[in-house]
């Protein structure tokens, strides 16, 4: 009975710590391999640490857990290595030839003298090199001759978390917020310390923990008490904390009449405010701002311009070593105009008058985080400001957590497009790393896609686009395909043949959902249900607000004339991009409608009408799905159960309503350039009315 009793309990305990996802890429499953565990055990037989800091005590700490869990056996810290060989030793404050190709945050990692050397000019460098030694050993890379130097080429890499007081995450598809506001400051969560460390680990060092459309509750002294705690366990991980602060504080907060900028009361109340904020958080990294943007407060109330509320922001933190972001994110309700041009019409004309602690943040594309942009005309359009880019994580347009789409194909598309702000060459990345314009203010931020599932980020795989983000914005030079093989090691499996299959999913997901979804250039921020197809929605408080606005069929065909015939938006890149869009005959397919209104009959690169490849594109892209479905089935044998059957609910879900948006983009056009739809592909089941009611469902109270 005893016998019984263990059996069950071992069972149990079994199934309590089965692979949920919760510890992301922080896996430090011991090692299968006996002779590739015993190689590094005898690299890592003791642990050394010279210099002593919070952050060190860190990287010490989680280097101990990640040898223990990897080796099977617990690795000691002794006081000082002496003669001894054969250990790890953390080193902080390098200099001379060690020190070569070493910024502040950068690590060097070499084998010298029988010993493993992880050193940098900064305890947070030898945080970030311990990362990558572990990385080193989780993906089975040899330790023989290691010599690895690397330093992030962008300086402030941030999440941005739309976490709301009220613990809701606008645009947030994995539960609710991971700050338990009316728990803190008493009560620390131990997964904020996890969320520190699996950002720590990809060189994350910034978190903004509300949301831009945000509460001037957050700068109330109780908040920011909370605020507070949360800074304290992101120290010692290199993790500043950011807030996004309302504009119209001054007013709604603070009790004065105005929140001009310009205004002696409103400026003093601001440097007031910031002062009080280092006085709970002395390494407060500094303010996000949403302003004039659908519906903010911002300096625009009053008169006045975006320069002049930044740069009254920035007065306030003159004395003290943070930033100010301004989000670039505005548009006005014009039916006349095109929202494509807004940030570079609103923001060009102030290029050089921002002051230098002031970043303006671009969104990827010209209007709004769509499958597939063309990139922002603001990249490369004002050398004498920082530009910081913006991407999204969590997929508000990208199938919510639901649909799979590996983010960073698109994330590489965006950084690698050529500007020609100074020549060929002039890619977007080096405008956001600061090597083409020489800003000395650089900054990637990408929109968390964290919540409080247990597996962060709602579908497992959606891991991979955090983790790919950090990458990224470390070394934009990496590839999408070595930041796949590095997540799936890491956080599902070592199993050559199963890594072969996921990463293929990985790496074709995101074309896959545009196919179905936004083929050849079509973009859909429409608001109504939001994530389901409506391209019939034509009404809204504002016009850019609508499906019809962006997509513009009629009887004559598809697409959003942006060349020097319709809104010339093309206008506000450079002739060398200019050309390669303006012609519809020659535009690449992925940005066709983007930029020409193209006839139902046109005949494209690929041989076939627009009308034949439009539905060539949605009937493959909603069959691939099954495709997505049959790898991870073969993947199957090396994948956790329970991950397993989440991801494959989840993929099913996916092929359902792939189909929903194709039948929706085919019978809706359909009316328009009444045509049947083209052999081999049938025509759909349902009907167009039977679509919208289906849509309708979302909309009911």
């Amino acid at each position: 009975m005893n016998r019984l009793l263990l059996i069950g309990l071992l069972l149990l305990t079994h199934v309590t710590f089965a692979d949920d996802g919760y510890r992301l890429w922080l896996k430090y499953d011991r090692l299968t391999d006996a002779t590739v565990r015993s190689g590094y055990a005898r690299s890592a037989q003791f642990i050394a640490v010279t210099g002593s800091s919070p952050v060190l005590t860190a990287a010490t700490s989680e280097l101990q857990l990640g040898l223990q869990g990897l080796l099977g056996t617990a690795v000691p810290v002794i006081a000082s290595a002496g003669t001894r060989q054969g250990g790890i030793i953390l080193t902080v404050g390098v200099s001379g030839a060690d020190a070569n190709g070493l910024n502040e945050e950068g690590y060097r990692i070499v084998k010298r003298q029988g010993n493993i050397l992880v050193m940098g000019k900064t305890d947070v460098g030898v945080l970030y090199g311990t990362f990558a030694l572990l990385r080193q050993l989780q993906t089975s890379q040899s330790l023989d001759n290691i010599n690895l130097v690397s330093s992030p080429k962008v300086k402030l890499r941030m999440l941005n978390h739309w976490d709301n007081p009220n613990g809701t995450i606008e645009r947030g598809y994995a539960g609710g917020s991971l700050w338990k506001w009316s728990e803190l400051p008493e009560t620390i969560d131990p997964r904020y310390k996890d969320y520190a460390r699996a950002n720590a680990s990809l060189g994350i060092n910034g978190t903004v923990v509300n949301n831009v459309n945000a509460s001037a509750r957050m700068l109330t002294g109780e908040y920011l008490q909370k605020v507070a705690a949360l800074a304290g366990v992101m120290r010692p991980y290199g993790i500043k904390v950011y807030l996004s602060v309302y504009f119209a504080a001054p007013k709604t907060l603070g009790g004065l009449k105005t929140s001009d900028p310009l205004d002696p009361e409103v400026r003093k109340w601001w440097a007031d405010k910031t002062a009080e904020i280092h006085r709970y958080i002395p390494d407060f990294g500094g303010f996000l701002v949403k302003a004039n943007s659908e519906g903010e407060p911002g300096p625009q109330d009053y008169g006045r311009t975006h320069v002049d509320g930044a740069n009254m922001l920035a007065a306030a933190m003159k004395p003290f070593p943070g930033v100010v972001i301004w989000r670039a994110f505005v548009y006005k309700a014009d039916p006349k105009a095109d929202r494509f041009k807004a940030a570079y019409e609103e923001f060009t004309p102030f290029d050089g008058q921002f002051d230098p602690k002031v970043i303006v943040q671009v969104k990827n594309g010209p209007i709004d985080f769509q499958p597939r942009e063309p990139f922002s005309p603001l990249f490369g359009a004002m050398p004498k400001t920082p530009l910081g880019i913006e991407f999204q994580l969590t997929q508000e347009y990208l199938g919510f957590a639901t649909h799979l789409v590996y983010e960073a194909p698109l994330f590489k598309e965006c950084l690698e497009s050529d500007t020609y702000a100074a020549g060929k060459g002039s890619t977007v990345a080096k405008v956001v790393d600061g090597s083409l314009h020489g800003y000395s203010q650089t900054l990637m931020a990408g929109v968390a896609n964290t919540g409080s599932d247990r597996n962060w980020t709602g579908n497992p795989l959606a891991q991979a686009n955090w983790y790919a983000f950090g990458r990224l914005a470390w070394d934009h030079t990496l590839t999408s395909a070595a930041i796949a093989d590095e997540w799936i090691n890491m956080t599902l499996t070592h199993q050559p043949q199963a890594v072969s299959h996921v990463r293929s999913m990985l790496l074709r997901s995101r074309d896959i959902y545009v196919d179905y979804n936004a083929p050849l250039g079509l973009s859909r921020p429409w608001t109504g249900v939001h994530f389901a197809p409506e391209p019939w929605q034509n009404k809204s408080p504002r016009p850019d607000w609508t499906a019809v606005y962006y997509h513009r069929a009629d009887s004559i065909g598809l697409g959003f004339d942006r060349t020097a015939t319709g809104s010339n938006a093309l206008a506000q890149y450079r002739p060398e991009v200019r050309r390669q869009w303006e012609n519809a005959s020659t535009c690449p397919l992925p940005y066709l409608l983007w930029f020409h209104h193209v006839p139902w009959t046109k005949q494209l690169a690929t041989g076939r009408t627009l009308w034949d490849e439009l539905c060539t594109r949605f009937y493959t892209g909603a069959d691939s799905v099954r495709w997505l479905q049959q790898e991870w089935t073969l993947a199957k044998p090396a994948i956790g159960p329970a991950l397993y059957t989440d991801v494959a609910g989840r993929l099913a879900t996916q092929q359902r309503e792939a189909i929903w948006w194709r039948d929706a983009w085919v019978l809706y056009l359909q009316e328009f350039a009444k045509k049947s739809i083209p052999a081999p592909f049938k025509q759909p089941e349902q009907t167009l009315d039977d679509v919208k009611k289906s849509v309708d469902i979302y909309l009911l109270r």
